[in-house]
């Protein structure tokens, strides 16, 4: 992990080679799986089925599947597992050390596990688990703002998109109530997955995320997955086109 790198704006840059951790079988905390589907349950919805993890490395991670109603009309996907363990946050930042992750996806997409063989489908439950991983086969940690893309280039997910990064920040959409969970043993934030563009990405890095957020509002952009969305920071071409 190189620490010297940062963006125009001086955030840092880190990049990561190789699993600092060596494999480590882990299973579910039955205490905090509960407390977790009681929070979802409260906030969002009933949960229509959880994905669960077979062999599972440092932390298990389950995903809870809650479908679209007539208040909320979107698929809400959210982690649990994550928290089981702190995340390594510096002392010196004051930053949430236990983190779940959701991500909010259209009312027409496929959830069902038979068709998570195509990659169109699958990526956003990849990317969900990947990053809930990612903090502790690293011991590192994610917080607001954050972005993490795919591969060097934030190269797109799947052949139907061209977004190829997530930022982490609090789901608009699912409210302040969501956000936090706080127990008899710890504080756990729910950080939404907000998929982003390569050009999107760099933006953020060099104005900060404040600055990609008033784009977002300027074109209408919410918290809900819309693969062929407008790129906010795309260039315009000849004759000012797109």
């Amino acid at each position: 992990m190189d620490e010297t790198e940062k963006s125009e704006s001086g955030v840092p840059i880190y990049r990561y080679t190789g699993q600092e951790n060596q494999f480590t079988p882990a299973t579910g905390d039955e205490e905090n799986i509960d407390i977790i589907s009681d929070h979802i349950e409260t906030h969002i919805g009933p949960i229509e089925s959880v994905f669960h993890e077979i062999v599972s490395d440092q932390v298990h991670i389950d995903v809870h599947w809650v479908k679209p109603t007539s208040k909320n009309p979107f698929h809400v996907l959210v982690t649990s597992g994550m928290s089981d363990k702190p995340m390594n946050v510096p002392a010196e930042i004051e930053a949430p050390r236990h983190v779940e992750l959701c991500i909010l996806l259209p009312s027409d997409w496929k959830i069902e596990e038979n068709a998570f063989s195509d990659e169109n489908i699958y990526w956003p439950v990849r990317w969900l688990k990947t990053i809930a991983r990612f903090p502790h086969s690293f011991n590192t940690w994610v917080g607001y703002g954050h972005t993490i893309p795919n591969g060097e280039n934030a190269d797109p997910f799947a052949e139907s998109t061209n977004l190829g990064c997530v930022m982490l920040l609090p789901s608009m959409t699912l409210g302040q109530e969501f956000f936090e969970l706080k127990t008899d043993k710890k504080t756990i934030n729910f950080l939404c997955l907000i998929p982003l563009y390569k050009e999107e990405m760099k933006f953020k890095l060099n104005h900060g995320s404040d600055k990609l957020l008033d784009k977002f509002d300027q074109f209408g952009i919410g918290d809900i997955v819309d693969i062929g969305r407008k790129n906010v920071c795309k260039k315009k071409g000849l004759f000012g086109l797109w």
